[in-house]
């Protein structure tokens, strides 16, 4: 080879080592599931030791029965993959149980013994969108890819710290996400009664839920907890659900938490 061809071949080779791909390391598959779901519950101080207990039994409950593992089974890939937050004030979003992938009675069944061992807490102040942002970012690495991203949202008053209600609705349904809601209209009388409204449901449906399908199911006597659990989750897993009509204006002010909160502690 001449010194000319030389040079030549080692331009060629030196150009060859830019253009040529880098191998990448392979990426974990994603698992499809036919249900990503967050389910997200109020453990604000307003929520009494009797309305947590009965939360927690009803989704523990659900997670054993075989209502809810047929709609799993119903679905396109018979699987769901779930994950737990439990939510209070800007300062309390807990991932409690991380994504886990239900394809079964035995994997429902072992869910819920993890669920049914949590410890209780609880903590201050109601941030509704706190809670939908942090859920919203689960999805992120979550490891599954699902043909329906859920958020289900559980509380008993309206939201009262962190941004507006509104807009951490719409940043997450602009991301696909569906959000329902589990309102409690059962709060007894107590101080924090002051910052409860009598309209939850109404709140919750104009300015909590968003997304294709979204509903609510609200829970108006304790008795009525494990049955509006376990027909909640039947529908988030076995839907969709007919698209709903949105109301023109909320029925309830969509910043009425804020505004109960300012009155109570800052006076008129």
């Amino acid at each position: 080879m001449t010194p000319r061809n030389l040079s030549l071949a080692v331009l060629l080779a030196a150009a060859l080592s830019f253009t040529l791909p880098t191998r990448l390391p392979a990426q974990p598959a994603e698992t499809v599931v036919d249900v990503e779901l967050v389910i997200a519950v109020d453990i604000s101080m307003s929520m009494d030791a009797k309305e947590q207990r009965l939360q927690r039994e009803g989704y523990v409950a659900a997670f054993r029965d075989p209502r809810v593992i047929n709609a799993i089974a119903s679905g396109l890939h018979q699987r769901i993959a779930v994950a737990f937050v439990e939510w209070a004030g800007t300062a309390t979003q807990n991932l409690v149980l991380d994504w886990t992938l239900v394809d079964g009675p035995d994997a429902a069944a072992e869910l819920a013994a993890r669920l049914e061992a949590l410890p209780f807490t609880r903590a201050r102040r109601t941030s509704i969108s706190g809670a939908i942002g942090f859920s919203a970012g689960l999805f992120e690495n979550s490891g599954f890819r699902g043909l329906k991203r859920v958020i289900d949202v559980s509380g008993d008053g309206p939201n009262n710290q962190g941004e507006r209600v509104t807009a951490a609705r719409d940043r997450a349904v602009a991301q696909g996400i569906v959000i329902n809601g589990l309102p409690f209209l059962t709060a007894p009388a107590s101080y924090f009664a002051y910052f409860d409204i009598a309209d939850l449901d109404l709140y919750y449906a104009d300015c909590v839920i968003g997304g294709p399908g979204a509903f609510i199911v609200p829970v108006r006597d304790p008795s009525e907890f494990a049955t509006a659990i376990r027909q909640k989750l039947v529908l988030e897993i076995a839907g969709p659900l007919p698209a709903r009509e949105a109301a023109n204006e909320p029925r309830v002010p969509c910043d009425i938490g804020e505004r109960i909160w300012r009155m109570r502690m800052d006076g008129p």
